[in-house]
């Protein structure tokens, strides 16, 4: 495998693994908290903005390492 492939591997398996804890850490005490299904998916509508909060904390924090990367050397 190159650099690429290796690359590409770890972003797909990071991905899935995220997912994954999103679905685990939120949405199944979302849909076990509420009865009525309007509810759950009301619920589940909401914690997509926590999901959006922890991508643009991800996006922000990783780019302030590529931003400064240079002064870590």
């Amino acid at each position: 495998m190159n650099n690429t492939q290796i690359t590409y591997l770890v972003a797909g398996v990071s991905g899935v693994l995220g997912v994954a804890a999103f679905t685990t850490f939120f949405l199944v005490p979302v849909w076990s908290a509420y009865g009525r299904i309007w509810e759950r998916v009301a619920a589940t509508f909401l914690s997509l903005y926590v999901l959006a909060a922890l991508l643009i904390a991800g996006v922000a924090l990783g780019g302030g390492v590529i931003y400064f990367w240079d002064r870590f050397q």
